[in-house]
């Protein structure tokens, strides 16, 4: 079986094959294309793989490619995580929100929109070739903003498109270990959009365990969610949030500490992967160690300005690992073998959300086997979700609307109903910023 990554040249790609090298049953990954347009990068990433792989019998064969069509061409899954405008435009979309006073968090905000306005006429191109190329294949789309992303490629690959996410998964499995259940066997009530959801409920045993949770405050502070958001607010709200709606519940404090921080988390990446993508061309050095160190540096800093306004402290040991590649490969052997299993996943409502259309992308729970991932019915949003999830979305649909049509004034209105971006005129003076720095958005007029 083909797996075809875009992006192949990123820095998580590891993550991905050291997951493939454990899984060694029938109908696995046997061929891994590897498509990048930076081909440092790619030589960087295949060396990194290879010494995963160097003492595994049965690795799956590593090829690299800077031809799309080439690393498309036959393939039966292909996983897409492309950065269109590189680590530098995440440092440039952060930079120039912040100068107006408002977040630039690469999926949040003013940030996410100009992201998105970069990256969907990419994504558009790609599901095209992908339906002329490889019409049977399983696109899984990790490509931020990854709901927005997944909703515009499924325009051209319908349900063949499916989107993940690693902050869902690591946010049951918190809540699961916190109460003493298995996260294997807890099923998780998380329903919203990417990087905008909530946990409503921990089953195990058919048993809803969150009210017992909610309902002690020394258990709820004692994970990191509780000490990012308070025990209090939790308790307000009835359900445990997504690390992302810090952003939302607390921008003013965050913004500030964006602010007041001497690198941006964009910047502190763009440099710190110059570094690793450097030595790890570098003959003499050990490309796998040089990875791994970076790996646990950038893990151990993730949203280290949100913990730090809010008190919550340092990440734990266990949610340094990742997992957004864990996701990836059940997908994959749901679907290839028919191996029936739930996956929070970002598809296309149906009529899983009334206050939705049934082509707008969520993220809920959904059964996965050979015929793709199937949202489960959802019990509906509370008031405080539905306002929240109806506007943003708004503003997507406004995004890609833009990017269809080339419209300034409709980028405008994209940043300017946001609920993080507080005046039309600051709205425009981010249009404005943003089509000064990158040349992706030169096509607005």
């Amino acid at each position: 079986m083909k797996l075809t990554i875009l992006g192949g040249g990123g820095f998580r790609v590891p993550l991905v094959y050291g997951a493939l090298l454990g899984d060694h049953a029938e109908g696995r990954v046997t061929e891994v294309v590897l498509h990048d347009l930076d081909d440092r990068r790619l030589r960087a990433v295949t060396r990194v793989l290879a010494e995963q792989g160097a003492d595994v019998p049965d690795a799956p064969l590593v090829h690299a490619t800077t031809d799309l069509d080439e690393a498309l061409r036959g393939a039966d899954f292909v996983f897409s995580a492309i950065r269109v405008g590189g680590l530098e435009g995440r440092a440039d979309d952060e930079r120039v929100a912040l100068a107006e006073g408002v977040l630039g968090q690469e999926t949040v905000g003013a940030g996410g929109i100009a992201y998105g306005l970069r990256t969907v006429p990419v994504a558009v191109d790609i599901a095209r070739r992908v339906a002329r190329l490889a019409p049977d294949a399983w696109v899984i789309n990790f490509t931020n903003p990854a709901g927005l992303v997944t909703e515009v490629m499924s325009r051209h690959l319908g349900d063949r498109v499916i989107g993940i996410c690693d902050s869902p998964v690591g946010l049951g499995r918190r809540i699961a270990r916190v109460l003493g259940a298995d996260p294997n066997e807890a099923f998780v009530d998380y329903v919203g959009l990417n990087h905008l959801g909530w946990v409503r409920g921990l089953r195990v045993a058919g048993r809803d365990q969150l009210p017992r949770l909610l309902a002690d405050p020394a258990l709820l502070g004692s994970f990191e969610e509780g000490r990012l958001f308070g025990t209090d607010w939790l308790r307000s709200l009835g359900a445990i949030p997504n690390e992302y709606l810090h952003y939302y519940y607390f921008n003013r404090e965050t913004v500030r500490a964006y602010q007041e921080s001497e690198q941006t988390r964009g910047a502190f990446l763009r440099d710190q992967q110059a570094r690793f993508y450097a030595e790890a061309v570098d003959p003499g050095v050990r490309a796998l160690d040089a990875w791994n160190r970076t790996r646990a540096e950038r893990e151990a800093t993730y949203m280290a300005e949100n913990r730090e306004s809010a008190g919550a402290g340092e990440r734990e040991a266990d949610d340094l690992s990742g997992g957004y590649e864990k996701v990836a490969l059940a997908l994959m052997r749901a679907i290839a073998r028919d191996e029936r299993t739930t996956l929070i996943l970002n598809v296309r409502n149906a009529s899983t959300l009334s206050v939705l259309d049934t082509d707008a992308v969520i993220e809920v729970p959904c059964l996965v086997d050979a015929g793709g991932a199937h949202p489960l019915a959802a019990r509906p949003l509370p008031g405080h979700a539905t306002g929240l999830v109806c506007s943003v979305k708004a503003v997507e649909r406004e995004v890609l609307a833009a990017a269809e049509s080339g419209s300034r004034t409709t980028a405008v209105k994209a940043f300017a109903l946001h609920p993080l971006v507080d005046s039309v005129n600051v709205a425009r003076r981010l249009v404005e910023g943003y089509t000064g720095v990158h040349p992706g958005l030169r096509y607005l007029k």
